[in-house]
């Protein structure tokens, strides 16, 4: 982790997490001595988002079920993440696509979830229930999705980085 250079770092944290005070809050800590401390900061860093960072985030974020388009680090992992979900189930897909309506309706953004190592259905079945909790909840769940997320990504990022 000494390796990493301050703009390396900084390009890193915005793919997993395009929340500028979260970037600079992470880089702040640095150095790193070790990934462990990397990730750390980023989840201390990232706990709260505010309502504000959450937009910010999920502006960069496609649909649950929807390519990312581009060829940014951030679009290359959300497409592996989605590409993970398995094979093709098109019943299951035309209800993601009705569930994300429905959330985009309720809650005025996209429904955000961590999809690596989830199933179609998994994804569904979260999809509904998040349907059913109050706003604050919601906000909480997305938060907390957008972090864990940041962490996945920012882990594979630091193992490249040792090998």
């Amino acid at each position: 982790m000494k390796n990493v250079e301050t703009q390396k770092l900084r390009q890193w944290l915005e793919s997993c997490l395009a929340v500028p005070r979260w970037i600079d809050g992470v880089i702040a800590r640095g150095p790193f001595t070790s990934a462990a401390d990397l990730l750390l900061a980023a989840r201390e860093e990232a706990t709260p988002l505010s309502p504000h960072e959450i937009d910010q985030a999920l502006a960069g974020h496609p649909r649950i079920g929807e390519k990312a388009a581009g060829s940014s680090q951030a679009s290359e992992f959300s497409r592996g993440e989605q590409k993970a979900l398995g094979a093709h189930d098109q019943a299951l897909a035309e209800a993601i696509a009705e569930g994300n309506r429905a959330y985009e309706q309720r809650f005025g953004r996209i429904f955000l979830i961590r999809a690596a190592g989830r199933s179609h259905t998994e994804i569904l079945n979260e999809l509904d229930r998040r349907l059913q909790l109050d706003d604050d909840a919601e906000l909480t769940t997305v938060a907390n999705e957008l972090r864990d997320i940041a962490l996945l990504r920012l882990a594979r990022l630091a193992a490249r980085a040792s090998e």
